[in-house]
């Protein structure tokens, strides 16, 4: 484990560098995980290590108010998160862009800095996730508040330990202890947002889905509006792709890192 000072917060990093890099001089990739049930764990026994071995430099880190980073009362709101990266990126020594690997939430960041820093990121790997456009602050609203009012109920906690097991009740029970002790379910619907026609992202965008999960829909958007963009959609799958279909991820991800790591610059 390890703690790295970042901006206003003790951030829980960890940061796996391939004993052979790729090309040389190893793509970076920054792993951004998912909001309230969620931590670099999810990375950590998926992707992490996987990219190491293939040569890729590989940073995971817990968000703010997630895992073994400091949990402040206030300031969820989705800029606060992006801010956070690029401290991040700073403590760690890091100038280069990067390729930016959100699930979920994290791919929402993801978009938010390809917009707000362009200069810092080489590509963005969505994973089933939502660029934060208006559309998606309604949607977080809904969400956060439904997630606030059952999670505080003993017997929706129990109805999901019965159905998906004490480990997932666990993560639930501390998802409701982040959302009654924090103003993130206020803040983040509060976020900046960006263009709709995503006209502020500019850098190249691989976005994966499960095609039951909902967020599917979004592909056709995506292909018209973004100029440098790979939609996959996995068939019979739902919103955990990155811990069910793993093999995949890993192997879809990589060839994208790698193929435009090594296009020219002012071809990206």
């Amino acid at each position: 484990m390890s703690r790295i000072r970042a901006g206003e917060l003790d951030v829980h990093v960890q940061r796996l560098t391939p004993d052979v890099p790729l090309d040389g001089d190893a793509p970076i990739v920054v792993c951004v995980h998912g909001l309230l049930t969620d931590s670099l764990a999810s990375y950590y026994f998926t992707l992490g290590p996987a990219f190491a071995e293939r040569g890729l430099d590989v940073v995971m880190y817990d968000l703010r108010g997630h895992g073994r980073t400091t949990r402040p009362q206030s300031g969820y709101r989705l800029e606060s998160f992006v801010v956070d990266l690029v401290d991040v990126l700073d403590a760690l020594g890091i100038t280069r862009p990067v390729h930016v690997i959100g699930n979920s939430f994290g791919g929402s960041v993801a978009f938010g800095l390809a917009a707000a820093r362009p200069d810092r990121v080489a590509s963005v790997i969505a994973i089933e996730a939502e660029p934060p456009t208006a559309d998606w602050t309604r949607h977080m609203a809904d969400g956060l508040a439904d997630a606030k009012t059952r999670l505080a109920i003993d017997e929706v906690i129990g109805w999901i330990k019965d159905n998906h097991g004490a480990h997932t009740a666990r993560l639930s029970k501390a998802a409701n202890r982040i959302l009654q002790t924090t103003t993130m379910a206020d803040d983040i619907p509060r976020s900046a947002t960006i263009a709709a026609d995503l006209s502020d992202v500019h850098c190249p965008v691989f976005a994966l889905f499960g095609g039951d999960s909902g967020l599917a829909a979004q592909v056709p958007h995506f292909e018209e509006h973004l100029d440098h963009c790979r939609t996959v959609v996995l068939p019979d799958q739902g919103h955990s792709v990155l811990v069910e279909r793993t093999a995949e991820t890993i192997e879809l991800v990589f060839e994208w890192v790698r193929d435009v790591s090594r296009l020219p610059a002012r071809v990206r």
